[in-house]
């Protein structure tokens, strides 16, 4: 993989988290960043007034700066904006930052340094990675106050990690023979104008996304075999006359998941008619929630490729003041895919709940001593308030704007708000999930000695590995962390 040059997808910026030393700058790619810098030279050397060159920032814009203040303009363009506040974010999320920012200023219309982008890149191979703060980024210029933390290492300045600890850069640099760096003309700038706050969370919330589709379908298939539901609301016939791709492919995967099963067989000749919703629209609800994760994969992956910094050098003689840093691209499906993650949720625990009715030949409260055993009666209260915290998350932050920089940024697009809610959602889902799962399994003891589908059974001696059947109260609180570590572990076949 090559920065600037190939065509990442999300999946290549997780593997170059993982293995560093895949991703290089070739020969292209250095020469398209020694030709920007050298553009951005020259543009000094004219002494024509260009935004972020010569000139001060945001509303400050028409006030010129000479040549030999140019350096110290950069340092405090970026020690001004690192104000970000709260925790630190994940360190993967810092190195997807580092990863994608790499890659976009690599494409060599930003006029930052090949020692600046270097730099980067050895500190990634090193895993020196900055310390970034979760909140201060209204996604505007980009991701101001979070790209300026990110990049107060090259100064010498902030706070790294280093393994699983943080550490004063002062410190690292010093152990590893480093010298702080010297900023150029524009070089601060086109380091923190840009999106890549919001897209790492893009990023890592569609790799957790994807997988958690995945296992939803399964789990909906594992509560069917314990409701002992209709599989006919998957035929193929069914949804080629409505044929959206998500719902096709979730169809596609129910009947899969299902094939083989006594449990389905025992349902031919019941008397019901039809299945609630929770269980009968499965394709079109998940689906639903597919067709949203493909549209925030494919504007990430776009973003991801992007230049989105300010302003672009064309060449020598043209650079454009524009607005490729707003975050309004990546918030908006960021919203979305927020909506599509709690719905997972929100049909997930309607499924729980119908389990415990005590309907079609399950005990009351999946428990056959309920009255002096409570039974499996809180757990879904739990699944319940995760379900109302996530609805609580789905309001648009992409709805809002509060103008900034004296009003020169009269319009901010919040995406940073949309990215960190979409992976609270995913966080609450997994949970969620898990919960269903373990009253899935719970449901099927009472179907024995029917047997489930290959991979239903596959996935029932999964939870049973960690989590016994319920035979009267325990600490089922114990048994649902369980089950949802053995989800962050991708313990589950869903494929």
């Amino acid at each position: 993989m090559i920065y600037g040059v190939d065509v990442f997808r999300f999946h290549d910026v997780l593997e170059i988290c993982k293995t560093p030393n895949k991703a290089k700058l070739n020969k292209a790619a250095k020469d398209q960043i020694l030709k920007s810098q050298k553009n951005v030279q020259q543009i000094v050397e004219s002494d024509r007034c260009v935004y972020g060159i010569n000139t001060g920032f945001g509303p400050l814009c028409d006030t010129k700066i000479s040549a030999d203040e140019t350096a110290l303009l950069q340092y405090n363009l970026i020690i001004s904006h690192a104000v970000g506040v709260g925790k630190p974010i994940d360190k993967e999320l810092s190195k997807i930052m580092m990863i994608a920012k790499v890659h976009a200023l690599s494409k060599g219309f930003s006029g930052v340094s090949l020692d600046v982008i270097e730099r980067m890149i050895m500190m990634l191979q090193k895993d020196i990675i900055p310390v970034v703060p979760e909140q201060g980024s209204v996604g505007a210029s980009g991701d101001l106050a979070p790209l300026a933390h990110l990049v107060l290492p090259l100064l010498g300045l902030g706070k790294v990690w280093v393994g699983n600890e943080i550490f004063d850069t002062a410190e690292i640099l010093e152990k590893n023979n480093l010298e702080p760096l010297t900023l150029g003309p524009k070089e601060g700038l086109g380091l923190i104008n840009g999106t890549q706050f919001i897209l790492a969370h893009a990023i890592k919330g569609l790799e957790k996304f994807e997988y958690l589709l995945d296992l939803a379908d399964m789990t909906a298939a594992m509560s069917l075999e314990a409701y002992r539901g209709s599989a006919s609301p998957f035929k193929k016939e069914l949804h080629d006359i409505r044929p959206f791709e998500g719902s096709k492919k979730v169809a596609a995967r129910m009947l899969k998941f299902l094939k083989g099963s006594e449990n389905l067989k025992a349902h031919e000749d019941c008397e019901r008619v039809q299945d609630p919703y929770s269980m009968r629209c499965v394709p079109q609800v998940h689906g639903a929630s597919r067709n949203a994760f493909e549209h925030l994969r494919m504007m990430a992956e776009t973003e991801l490729n992007s230049v989105t910094d300010n302003p672009i050098v064309l060449s020598a003689e043209e650079s454009i003041s524009g607005g490729n840093f707003h975050g309004q691209l990546m918030a908006l499906p960021l919203d979305y895919a927020t909506l599509a993650a709690a719905e997972l949720g929100n049909i997930s625990d309607r499924r729980s709940y119908l389990l415990l009715e005590g309907k079609y030949g399950l005990p009351r409260l999946l428990t056959e001593s309920s009255g002096l055993n409570s039974g499996f009666m809180i757990p879904q209260y739990t699944s319940a308030a995760l379900v109302t915290e996530n609805k609580t998350l789905c309001f648009p932050a992409s709805a809002d704007s509060i103008p900034t920089s004296l009003g020169q940024e009269d319009h901010v697009s919040m995406g940073s708000i949309s990215g960190r809610k979409f992976n609270q959602v995913l966080g609450n889902l997994v949970n969620i999930l898990a919960v269903e799962l373990m009253f899935a399994a719970q449901g099927l003891e009472f179907r024995r000695p029917a047997k489930c589908s290959r991979i239903i059974e596959e996935n029932y001696a999964v939870i049973r590995s960690k989590v016994a059947k319920l035979e009267e109260d325990r600490l089922i609180g114990e048994d649902m962390l369980a089950i949802a570590e053995l989800i962050n572990e991708r313990k589950f076949v869903v494929n």
